[in-house]
């Protein structure tokens, strides 16, 4: 059978993943962030039915398995961050309740209704915010939560250098009030939404990927379309040391009315 989805390395190169094979996470994020926009979902079932979208590594997807009772299904594009999600589930107790699925986030092979749950940390901007908030709804139940992370701005004049670079890789990126207005017009009503810690950003993710970065330089060093992707992680790290007050990643947890 051909495999319907292309290689995320055809698409981002291999120097990314070289970079971000067995990350912790591919964003920032932290279990106390988890935890805290799921204790806002305060009206979800026993056993809730999840579903996390774009789970990368899933280590939101574990700390969501080890904090609820019912089953999660966790979809990627990339058959690796399954495989380590999948490990991660079985070193932690909780793989008979997460089952993982290679699936294209706007195309998702699911009934409408059958999530009381649908959850994305940091993966939104893949399709756009508001493409998501309109192509997710229909899975879930009535009265069934959404909850997203995304980089927003936080500052109402983001210096033009944190402007130019990050709108280069999403032109949709907008404030926090934006983001929420974008909520309502899809028919959601804001439950609650917070900015996760600057430390968020550095320990599962931008201190293990700086530590890579060296290593990746003299691997590709004669290679110039490999060594534009490194510099590209090299710039993104810079400019959140630089600026971390222009900008974060907000979470916003919506219900469905």
């Amino acid at each position: 059978m051909t495999d319907e989805h292309p290689s995320l390395e055809m698409i981002l190169g291999e120097a990314f993943f070289e970079l971000h094979r067995d990350m912790p996470r591919e964003g920032p994020g932290d279990d106390a962030s988890t935890l805290r926009a799921l204790a806002m979902c305060a009206e979800l079932p026993a056993q809730p039915k999840i579903l996390d979208i774009g789970c990368g590594p899933g280590m939101q997807t574990v700390t969501l398995a080890q904090a609820t009772d019912g089953p999660i299904v966790a979809t990627d594009l990339h058959q690796p961050f399954l495989d380590q999600l999948a490990a991660s589930a079985q070193a932690a107790g909780v793989a008979d309740r997460i089952t993982s699925i290679r699936a294209d986030m706007a195309a998702l092979p699911f009934e409408p209704g059958s999530f009381d749950l649908v959850w994305c940390e940091g993966a939104a901007f893949v399709m756009g915010v508001e493409a998501a908030l309109g192509a997710w709804r229909p899975l879930l139940r009535p009265g069934g939560y959404l909850a997203f992370s995304d980089l927003m701005w936080t500052s109402p004049n983001p210096p033009a250098e944190v402007k130019e670079f990050f709108l280069a890789a999403d032109p949709n990126v907008t404030d926090v009030a934006g983001n929420l207005e974008r909520v309502q017009s899809a028919g959601y009503e804001i439950v609650g939404h917070f900015t996760l810690p600057d430390e968020a950003w550095w320990t599962h993710y931008n201190d293990p990927l700086a530590e890579r970065i060296p290593a990746a330089l003299e691997k590709y060093a004669d290679d110039e379309k490999s060594l534009a992707i490194i510099q590209q992680q090299v710039d993104e790290i810079a400019m959140r040391r630089a600026y971390p007050d222009a900008y974060g990643y907000t979470f916003i947890v919506t219900r469905t009315a």
